[in-house]
């Protein structure tokens, strides 16, 4: 069982920046593909961006080139530096580990980019 916690969701203005941290317990966490999610209210959850074990990267269209994954193995940790916010980006944040038939979901994080 791996369990994943979230932090660094809030409320920020549009244009700018927060950093998304997602740390996993266990002793595997280099084998995961790492991914976070996000789903706004009324809407669909959507893959915002995902990296695998071996580092290769993919993002959702909106957010290429202003959102950057990543991955530290050495501390089980995941982020996500989100820049140049929109208030379209408002949403609940999920981090998810995948592994064969293993999937784990945090709670989440909020995000609010509003003025």
């Amino acid at each position: 069982q791996v369990q994943l916690a979230e932090s660094g969701g809030g409320l920020v203005q549009p244009g700018g920046s927060l950093r998304l941290s997602c740390a996993a317990s266990g002793n595997i966490f280099s084998l995961y593909t790492m991914g976070w999610y996000r789903q706004a209210p009324g809407k669909q959850r959507e893959l915002v961006a995902a990296i695998t074990r071996d580092y290769m990267i993919n993002y959702e269209v909106s957010v290429k080139g202003r959102f950057t994954i990543s991955r530290d193995n050495a501390k089980n940790t995941m982020y996500l530096q989100m820049n140049s916010l929109k208030p379209e980006d408002t949403a609940v944040y999920y981090c998810n580990a995948c592994f064969t038939t293993q999937n784990y979901w945090g709670q989440g994080t909020q995000v609010t980019v509003s003025s």
